[in-house]
């Protein structure tokens, strides 16, 4: 009802039907975007690929910068490039060889260019270094690449996944996405509630960062 009322008044200003939903349909966005975050950034990939020319001119007045080529395959790997991003991360093992990071990432650059055995063990090297290294979602990459190969082994790397978290409304709406491509929807729509249940019970100073994972929970359970 308050969406008609404003598309109206809207109408009245512009005169324009299509004017009006575009009009509203900003306004959505930028409340979106100020309140909730679901939408993604529309300035986000300009932002990367200003980012990633940057890094690549200062790799070539500076070869050997390894945070900076490591940051690079990072990015590359945002904008799914693998294979670029592998033949980058490959260089620097010898340099990041106890980095956490760096194996969760080589790992994962191998596992989306056909190399599952190898970026298996590489991403389960960076969870013996660190097992909550990027807060676990190393765990979730493995559940996804066995979805469809080993459902016993992606719901392990799902078990594990769970057991480091307790109170990230994230964390549980990611784990019923992957409960939900398994097949498994009483275990989808109880860790959507799950994450719905620990959004309510944060601080206020947390919610802002996740009231987007219970707003898409909230969908999911809903449909």
């Amino acid at each position: 009802m308050f969406k008609l009322i404003i598309f109206g008044f809207l109408f009245y200003i512009f005169g324009n039907p299509i004017t009006a939903i575009l009009v509203l349909l900003l306004i959505v966005y930028v409340l979106d975007r100020r309140f909730v975050g679901v939408f993604p950034s529309v300035t986000k990939p300009f932002k990367r690929a200003r980012a990633i020319s940057k890094l690549r001119r200062q790799i070539a007045v500076s070869p050997s910068d390894v945070s900076s080529r490591h940051e690079l395959a990072r990015l590359l790997l945002e904008r799914r490039k693998y294979g670029e991003a592998l033949k980058l991360l490959e260089t620097m093992e010898s340099s990041l060889e106890d980095s956490a990071e760096f194996w969760d990432d080589i790992g994962s650059a191998r596992l989306h260019t056909g190399s599952i055995a190898q970026g298996e063990t590489d991403i389960v090297r960076a969870l013996q270094i660190n097992p909550r290294v990027k807060y676990g979602r190393p765990y979730l990459r493995l559940a996804e690449a066995f979805r469809d190969s080993d459902r016993e082994k992606a719901l392990h790397y799902l078990e594990q996944f769970h057991a480091i978290h307790s109170s990230s409304s994230e964390a549980f709406y990611l784990l019923g996405y992957m409960y939900q491509s398994l097949g498994r929807a009483q275990d989808a729509k109880k860790s959507y509630q799950e994450s719905m249940d620990v959004y309510r019970s944060l601080p206020k100073y947390k919610k802002r960062q996740e009231r987007k994972w219970a707003v898409r929970s909230w969908f999911r359970n809903l449909f």
